[in-house]
């Protein structure tokens, strides 16, 4: 089931690492009362807006429900993830992302951020 109560934030925050500043919106995948995946949405800059993820369990129709919240309830022209993980990484690749750039010690000393940008146009969902 779909998610986006506060829950979903702290999930994807306590497993990469960060706490979430509002204003934020999330999406989550709930499993048998447990989140196990979700996306947040933060820096909503209007053509763009910041996406964190963590877990699994996003299928197709879960990216598609993400898809239509960027870019079209949004109406943004791209989301860009910031990560440390590859995983993540050639997840946004197979959503139709390209990197495009490296954040150094982004995460801390020492702990680069790969900046991967997903176009409307490229989104596979």
């Amino acid at each position: 089931m779909i998610v986006r109560d506060a829950r979903v934030a702290e999930f994807v925050g306590d497993r990469i690492g960060v706490v979430f500043s509002p204003p934020l919106t999330c999406m989550g995948i709930e499993r048998n009362g447990e989140i196990v995946g979700g996306f947040v949405f933060n820096s909503y800059e209007g053509a763009d807006v910041h996406v964190s993820a963590a877990g699994n369990g996003a299928n197709k129709g879960f990216l598609a429900e993400v898809g239509h919240y960027v870019y079209s309830v949004l109406k943004c022209e791209r989301m860009t993830v910031i990560t440390e993980q590859p995983d993540v990484v050639r997840l946004a690749e197979r959503l139709g992302g390209q990197v495009e750039g490296l954040l150094r010690s982004h995460f801390g000393k020492g702990r680069d951020a790969f900046v991967v940008g997903i176009l409307k146009d490229e989104w596979k969902f």
